[in-house]
């Protein structure tokens, strides 16, 4: 193709990958399959691989940025976040509606109602393009209000935050193409459970509530980190010049739709205090089927005249009031203790309840995390327990309830010292809270580690859900993850809800998950602490399993983020003669169990780089796998030691620490000199 060909291409998946992501991240409704988006993004990456002169900040492909190397830098709010007043009741409610009238005078009063979303603000300030239109500049942290965190590179990573708007939208709209987006990102429950799976894998403490998982995700130093935890924005206000838009809270969300940002669909005018109090408790209904946490109702007045004349006390608008939900609770029995075997073989304990109607589900079970929790509360079969369901996805016993009418129970559970799936002897290892089973064969750990191989995010199996693993481990076909490469179309049409379409599906997804990578196999294979993240590294450090196979302790810890608890218990797992025939199974079967290994050079050993500014070309990202490919390393923070600081636009403090300590100062061209081994231009 020619160059204006290619630049037409580009431009051309560019557009058609925007509405598939608006389609599959705001509105819910994907039009086309995983593998079709993937192959247009594919195509969009190496045209521009290959023509990089071509690559702009809004395109898709630049979602994923470079890892900060440090904190982030602290950045002024172009108005205060402020916090918002709460009530807790219809009366609370009847006293804030009164007093906005008596304020408001002969303006007019009415009232928008929205979810109030459990998440985290953030604010996304958008520049003008050179197309006209409007580009994502900066996303910001609320912080304490008058100053937020610069967190915009982990912003670009959330799909459902447009990195520009068209210019034929800004006008339509009479938009400038500066302007500001206040809103919420929130952690779907999905998201969250799969987060505390991972880090189960890990040996790490479950995350408490989406919103504090969310909050972390944010504030992480790892933007492709924050890409896999699958966060969503909802935007609700809209700012310009630093002021609110002036058509009105209404039209603001409406707006908001017509530029391309998530809005809540669950809104509503609302007149009076009845009105509000039917919303929440419509609300209130609708919040265990929401699919993400909300922890009240947000009510506004509509209209920003009235807005102005109402104005703001010191901490909060008087026009705006959250309606908060109590963490809901209620008394119910414990019945009994049930221990499940998990993956790993860790055995978690969960209480059997009488059931009961708690934040809008019955609940017939509730954690109990493992035997030190159930010593600390002195649960016993029988107490009445408290159950609440508040901000926390899972419900949990809160205390025991001892009085009257609630009388103690009278039999203490017993922490199995045998597993209860196979009879094998389970263990506790020192400084662990959890028992575990080791048994390789025990059933309950092959049906968990069946599912866990198939889960979207590790082989990404289709159909290999609980009823279909399930069934082939009752019929025996089915002894390890190995033997779903053998499985054929008359075994698979032999199983209940199963015809010749759906095995052949099946069939079809397992023969599509060889190709999945050498990253996603070391996930699959289920290696204490080997989580996503450490599974890449490893990949694109050794390049094949039989490389990791092969390493000893030193050699895995010179990946980064890789650890002596780690190392041990990647060492630990390959020693293991079963593990060696599972690998060599997978292999036989055609399953892809080598990766594009790094490449590393010593034409810059020994030099060390601190990077800072925006890059023309290049993310943070990129400037550093180029250094660190030629042998060199970043850190975050400029010392004599620092050999060169590259220095792009909007360069901040470490440029003025660079001059003072007489550190070298070059740009992206002089430090791709270096990488190509010539002198830097002085």
């Amino acid at each position: 193709m020619t160059e204006p060909d290619v630049a037409h291409r580009i431009e051309n998946l560019r557009d058609e990958i925007r509405h598939h992501e608006h389609l599959y991240y705001v509105l819910d409704k994907p039009a086309i399959s995983d593998a079709e988006f993937d192959a247009l993004m594919n195509e969009l990456k190496r045209l521009e691989a290959a023509h990089p002169a071509l690559v702009t900040a809004d395109s898709p492909t630049q979602r994923v940025g470079g890892k900060p190397a440090e904190g982030f830098r602290k950045v002024r709010h172009s108005r205060p976040m402020l916090s918002l007043d709460n009530a807790y009741s219809e009366e609370e409610l009847a006293d804030w509606n009164r007093r906005v009238h008596e304020l408001a005078g002969n303006l007019p009063v009415e009232y928008t109602a929205e979810l109030k979303l459990d998440g985290l603000s953030v604010a996304l300030h958008y520049e003008s393009a050179p197309d006209g239109g409007a580009r994502l500049a900066t996303g910001l942290t609320r912080g304490d209000g008058q100053v937020g965190e610069d967190i915009t590179t982990n912003i670009r990573t959330i799909r459902s935050v447009p990195l520009g708007t068209p210019a034929e939208k800004l006008r339509k709209l009479r938009l400038p193409q500066g302007f500001e987006v206040r809103g919420e990102c929130v952690m779907p429950e999905t998201a969250f459970e799969r987060l505390n799976e991972e880090r189960e894998r890990e040996g790490l403490a479950p995350a408490v509530n989406p919103r504090n998982a969310a909050a972390g995700t944010l504030r992480t130093l790892e933007p492709s980190i924050v890409a896999n935890r699958r966060l969503v924005f909802y935007a609700y206000f809209l700012l310009v010049g630093g002021d609110y838009w002036p058509q009105g809270q209404t039209a603001t969300l409406d707006a908001l739709t017509a530029l391309g940002f998530r809005v809540n669909p669950h809104r509503g005018r609302v007149d009076t205090v009845a009105d509000m109090m039917k919303f929440v408790a419509e609300a209130e209904k609708q919040r265990a089927t929401l699919g993400y946490e909300i922890d009240g109702v947000v009510l506004k007045v509509d209209a920003h005249a009235t807005q102005q004349r109402l104005g703001y006390t010191g901490r909060a608008p008087r026009w705006a009031i959250a309606y908060k939900f109590t963490a809901e609770s209620a008394v119910t029995k414990l019945e009994d203790i049930m221990i499940t075997v998990g993956r790993s073989g860790k055995l978690t304990p969960t209480a059997m309840l009488t059931p009961i109607f708690v934040g809008g589900v019955t609940v017939s079970r509730a954690t109990l995390h493992n035997a030190d929790f159930i010593e600390r509360k002195g649960l016993l079969i029988g107490d009445w327990v408290r159950v609440e369901r508040g901000g926390d996805v899972i419900p949990k016993v809160v205390e025991v309830v001892e009085d009257a009418d609630h009388p103690r129970g009278n039999r203490r559970f017993s922490f199995p010292s045998v597993c209860p799936e196979c009879g094998n002897a389970v263990v506790r290892e020192e400084g662990e809270a959890d028992w575990r089973c080791v048994n390789a064969d025990c059933p309950a750990k092959l049906r968990e580690s069946l599912l866990h191989f198939g889960a979207r995010g590790v082989m990404n199996i289709e159909g290999l859900g609980e009823a279909a693993v399930q069934q082939l481990l009752d019929r025996g076909l089915v002894k390890s993850v190995a033997d779903l490469y053998s499985l054929t179309e008359e075994q698979l049409v032999d199983l209940e809800r199963f015809a010749e379409k759906s095995a052949r599906t099946l069939l079809a997804e397992i023969a599509r998950s060889k190709k999945a990578g050498l990253a996603r196999v070391l996930m699959g294979l289920g290696i204490r602490f080997v989580g996503e993240r450490t599974a890449e590294l490893l990949a694109e450090e050794f390049g094949s399993i039989d490389a990791i196979m092969a390493a000893d302790a030193e050699e895995l810890e010179r990946v980064e983020e890789v650890g002596p608890r780690i190392s041990e218990a990647i060492l630990d797992f390959f020693s293991r003669p079963a593990n060696q025939e599972l690998v060599q199974r997978l292999k036989d079967a055609g399953v892809e169990t080598t990766a594009e290994k790094k490449q590393r050079t010593a034409q810059l050993a020994g030099l060390t780089f601190v990077l800072t500014g925006t890059l023309p070309t290049l993310t943070r990202e990129q400037a550093k796998e180029k250094i660190e490919a030629a042998g060199g390393k970043v850190v975050g923070s400029v010392s004599k030691k620092t050999s060169y600081v590259v220095a792009g636009e909007e360069a901040g403090s470490k440029l003025d620490k660079a001059r003072e300590l007489k550190v070298r100062v070059i740009d992206e061209d002089g430090l791709l000199a270096l990488v190509a081994g010539r002198a830097p231009a002085k």
